[in-house]
């Protein structure tokens, strides 16, 4: 195939070699787990056990009846100890359901399937709903959702990001270095829910290892690895259509709008070990990284363990520590607080010193246009930062403002340190608050 490339990007220092080849390790089970009921695009879900109730590892904890939403599960056997709202990593409190791990590592009963071709498109979507499964690429979309779309909407192109374009971040990397069968199965079975004949896997080229494995993974199917040019954001859904197939998404539309779908590789293994093997998404493959972080790793963690407990067993030197960041350096939420919990959409928790953040002050902006020329979307981050500033909210979205996929590419280039991706932001917060 050939590699078309798109629009705009920066490239970043990678900072990938601490532990792009560490081997996932399994972080033990905490005492306590924390698990909000909101963990995915959509609505809060409703606690479905009581205080003092007795619960089992995979037990269905939580769910709700609107469309855009998917259950969560215990992590852990134990007792539910508290129901409350709790310190959230993506701002604010959450509803969060506290178990105190008994230690018996009890499971509920798990229904495997042992020839999922078998099974209709519907069986299948609500095997995955049932199982929690949401894209594991950071935005949490309910997956069920995306490998469901309209009747009259012609899907053709299966995509899957493994681009991993983030600084740090070799979650996906190891997953598919270490676990390629699971990837693959998860893919076929993603080709028989869209009845699409014709899969990519999309993975930088800075992940030659990934790129090797995935390809002897492939062999004899109708899958194929397209290696990508090295530059953030690479693994944006719009920026990867571009660049493998060549088509563009239309402002304002979906990817399905081009007959395409995209997930991530990583959600492609959880899939397989939901239909397979009956498993709810309870645990999550994160890196942890950063100067302030001695020991830099990549961990299985159970979703609900406190990243206070993550940074511990990797060494976390609090003086050093200058900003710490759950996610990746550009799209990442900074913490205020370490008693935050890792949830689905986790993908790393960096650690950063004063070296790395290297925070400057921003000045007047000088005209120098370089945020436009860095946008993959073709939009005007300089406009939004002018009319943030007077509020002109209204006016933002006549340039487009919802195509901006927050990338922070404009903020990361601007030589004066003007922060856009903040202006962008509070514009998209006040564009939502208005419709309602």
């Amino acid at each position: 195939m050939k590699f078309f490339g798109f629009k705009g990007g920066v490239h970043p220092p990678e900072n990938k070699i601490e532990t792009q080849n560490q081997l996932i390790q399994r972080l033990a089970a905490p005492k306590m787990v924390f698990i909000p009921l909101l963990q995915h695009i959509g609505v809060p879900l409703l606690s479905s056990v009581k205080i003092g109730e007795r619960v089992l590892k995979g037990q269905m904890i939580g769910d709700s009846d609107a469309f855009l939403s998917v259950p969560i599960h215990s992590t852990v056997s134990g007792i539910v100890k508290k129901i409350e709202k709790l310190p959230f990593p993506l701002m604010g409190v959450v509803e969060t359901i506290v178990i105190e791990n008994d230690l018996q590592d009890e499971w509920v009963d798990l229904k495997k399937i042992e020839n999922w071709k078998e099974l209709s498109k519907e069986d299948l979507l609500k095997v995955i709903r049932s199982k929690g499964i949401v894209g594991l690429g950071g935005a949490a979309f309910p997956t069920h959702i995306k490998l469901n779309p309209p009747k009259d909407v012609k899907i053709d192109t299966l995509l899957l990001n493994g681009a991993e374009c983030e600084p740090y971040l070799n979650s996906d990397n190891r997953v598919m270095i270490e676990e390629p069968l699971k990837v693959i199965e998860g893919i076929k079975i993603m080709m028989h829910i869209l009845n699409v004949d014709s899969a990519v896997i999309g993975i930088e080229d800075n992940k030659e290892e990934a790129i090797e494995v995935m390809k002897k993974a492939i062999l004899g199917t109708s899958i194929k690895v397209m290696p990508l040019k090295t530059m953030y954001p690479q693994g944006g859904e719009k920026s990867l259509i571009k660049a493998i197939l060549n088509k563009e998404v239309p402002s304002g539309k979906l990817p399905s709008s081009v007959g395409v779908v995209v997930n991530n590789t990583t959600t492609a293994a959880a899939i397989y070990d939901a239909v397979v093997n009956g498993l709810p998404l309870i645990d999550k493959v994160i890196t942890v990284a950063g100067k302030a972080i001695r020991e830099p790793k990549n961990l299985r963690v159970l979703i609900g363990t406190q990243i206070s407990e993550v940074l511990e067993n990797c060494g976390y030197n609090e003086e050093e520590v200058k900003k710490l960041v759950m996610g990746g350096p550009m799209m990442g939420m900074a913490q205020l607080t370490l008693e935050v919990p890792v949830i689905k959409g986790t993908s790393g928790i960096l650690a950063l010193t004063k070296e790395e953040t290297n925070y400057c002050k921003p000045k007047a902006c000088i005209g120098c246009g370089k945020c436009v020329d860095a946008c993959p979307m073709s939009l005007e981050p300089v406009m939004y930062a002018r009319l943030a500033e007077f509020s002109e909210w209204e006016k933002m979205a006549k340039y487009h403002l919802m195509d901006c996929i927050e990338c922070g590419s404009c903020s990361y280039i601007c030589p004066s340190n003007r922060p856009l991706t903040e202006a962008i932001k509070i514009g998209k917060a006040k564009l939502r608050s208005m419709k309602k």
